[in-house]
C-alpha cells in the first residue's frame, strides 16, 4: 500500500522534526516547511493526503492559508496552534479544517488525530461497497459521490467538494434517513472532543445543501436529541 503523504507547515524546525519523527514511526511519509509560501509551491507540484498547519506563520496569516488549502480536493487539513480560544477554533473549523489541536500537545495525540482522519475517509469510501454495488446517494435534488466527496445539484448543475468532516456527517445521515441521530452518533470516530465542532460543520454543510440555511428543511435539528435527514435516499451506480 502506498504511504500517505503529509506536509507539516510550522516555523519552528524542532516542532516539525518531532512531528515528522512520530509520523514516520507510524508509516507516514512527510515533508516539512517553515513558511506558507514554501508549502504552497510544494502543493502545486504534488498534493499531499494531509497538511498540518500552524496558524502562526512568519510570512502570511495561517487562517488564510487554511481557507485556501481547504478548497483543494482530496487533501485533509489539521490546524496546530498556540491560539486556543473558542473563537479561533470555531473560525478554523468554519473554513473547513478537519481538526484543530492546541499547542502544547502530545505528539502521540496528533498521530491519533491523523489516524482518525484517515479512518473517516476510509469509512466514507466504504459507502460505495454496498451489496448492490450502488455507489452514489441521491436525496432531494442532490447527488453525493463518496468516492470524490462531491455534492452535485441535479437541477441547478453546480457542485461542491466537501471536507472529510462534512462528508462524514452527511454519510451518516444518508445511511439513516428519517432517523434521529444523536450528537454522539454523529461525532463517533472524530478525535477532537470539541463539542461545538459538530455545530460548525453542520452549519457548513447546510450552507451548501439548504435553500435557506437559517431555516433548514433537509437536515433538521431535533433539540435535545440530535439531527435528522428529512428526505428519502436512493443509491445508484
Amino acid at each position: 500500500m502506498t504511504k500517505k503523504i503529509i506536509y507539516i507547515v510550522d516555523d519552528e524546525p524542532d516542532i516539525c522534526q518531532i512531528i515528522a519523527q512520530q509520523l514516520h514511526q507510524h508509516g507516514y511519509e512527510t515533508r516539512t516547511f517553515q513558511t506558507g509560501q514554501q508549502a504552497t509551491i510544494a502543493i502545486q507540484r504534488r498534493t499531499p493526503d494531509l497538511c498540518i498547519i500552524d496558524l502562526g506563520l512568519p510570512d502570511m496569516d495561517g487562517i488564510s492559508l487554511v481557507k485556501e488549502y481547504c478548497d483543494i480536493s482530496g487533501m485533509g487539513v489539521i490546524i496546530i496552534s498556540g491560539r486556543g480560544s473558542t473563537t479561533d477554533r470555531i473560525l478554523g473549523l468554519e473554513f473547513g479544517a478537519d481538526d484543530y489541536l492546541t499547542k502544547p500537545f502530545e505528539p502521540r495525540e496528533l498521530v491519533a488525530r491523523v489516524n482518525s482522519l484517515f479512518r473517516r475517509l476510509e469509512q466514507i469510501t466504504l459507502l460505495s461497497n454496498t451489496a448492490s454495488k450502488e455507489r452514489k446517494a441521491v436525496f432531494s435534488d442532490w447527488l453525493f459521490d463518496p468516492n470524490t466527496l462531491t455534492l452535485h445539484h441535479q437541477i441547478q448543475m453546480h457542485s461542491y467538494e466537501l471536507s472529510s468532516a462534512e462528508a462524514t456527517l452527511l454519510s451518516r445521515l444518508l445511511q439513516a434517513p428519517r432517523q434521529i441521530l444523536s450528537r454522539d452518533q454523529l461525532l463517533h470516530g472524530f478525535a477532537d472532543p470539541f463539542d461545538r465542532s459538530i455545530d460548525v460543520r453542520m452549519s457548513r454543510l447546510r450552507k451548501k445543501i439548504e435553500t435557506d440555511p437559517k431555516h433548514p428543511a433537509l437536515i433538521k435539528t431535533i433539540y435535545g436529541a440530535g439531527y435528522i435527514l428529512t428526505c428519502e435516499v436512493s443509491w445508484k451506480a
